[in-house]
């Protein structure tokens, strides 16, 4: 894929080097002069120093032909006008916003962003997680907010447990991805079997969690 990326702080910086190590074609967008020198010779893609809220900066970029156009600056509005501009005028095929104030992710989805990244919400799962052994983290939304991604640890007190999943009636429009069980990782067919501490990563509507949550955990 073709992908550009606005904003080459730390997070700009090490996405741009982990899509190069798996051999994506990777353009770079930063204002800072220093910083566009110093990623041009770390990493093996296309650095333009200017500003990305520009449409002449995003063409030079190759924004006509860009599949993603990633907006990870450290400014939810440059984020948001850098997205709508390569969805509008240059019809990048996916965006990919940063969300650095929580409260903005609203608007984010209803300005049509296609992913959302609110890194502070993610972090923060993480951190009440470690913190209390939760076993439901909603881990983030995406595809304009209307879906969500939840992770849910398995109890032994369970209803789903020592069930295989064709047994299981799961809630419309939630589908589960995968199940983590110690070092393995398990893609869910009908006859897998549910057993006590699995990782149950699942994916249903903004809304929707409490009922998949009620059904594999026996419990709101």
């Amino acid at each position: 894929m073709y992908i550009i990326i606005v904003g080459a702080g730390k997070v700009g910086y090490f996405l741009g080097k982990r899509l190069c190590a798996s051999k994506h074609t990777v353009s770079i967008v930063d204002k800072d002069k220093d910083i566009c020198e110093h990623v041009a010779k770390e990493l093996n893609a296309l650095v333009v120093n200017g500003d990305g809220c520009d449409p002449d900066i995003l063409e030079e970029a190759g924004a006509k032909r860009a599949d993603v156009v990633a907006a990870v600056t450290g400014e939810d509005e440059d984020n948001l006008i850098i997205c709508q501009l390569a969805k509008e005028l240059f019809k990048a095929k996916r965006t990919v916003g940063r969300v650095n104030n929580p409260d903005n992710e609203r608007v984010f989805s209803e300005l049509e962003i296609d992913v959302p990244v609110d890194s502070t919400m993610i972090i923060g799962k993480i951190i009440e997680e470690e913190v209390s052994f939760s076993d439901v983290v909603k881990l983030m939304s995406f595809a304009r907010g209307k879906l969500a991604i939840v992770r849910v640890d398995l109890s032994k007190d369970s209803p789903v447990i020592n069930k295989p999943l064709k047994e299981v009636l799961l809630p419309k429009d939630s589908v589960l991805v995968s199940i983590l069980r110690g070092e393995e990782v398990i893609v869910p067919r009908g006859d897998t079997v549910f057993s006590e501490g699995d990782d149950i990563i699942a994916m249903t509507l903004v809304g929707g969690e409490s009922q998949l949550i009620n059904l594999l955990l026996g419990k709101l």
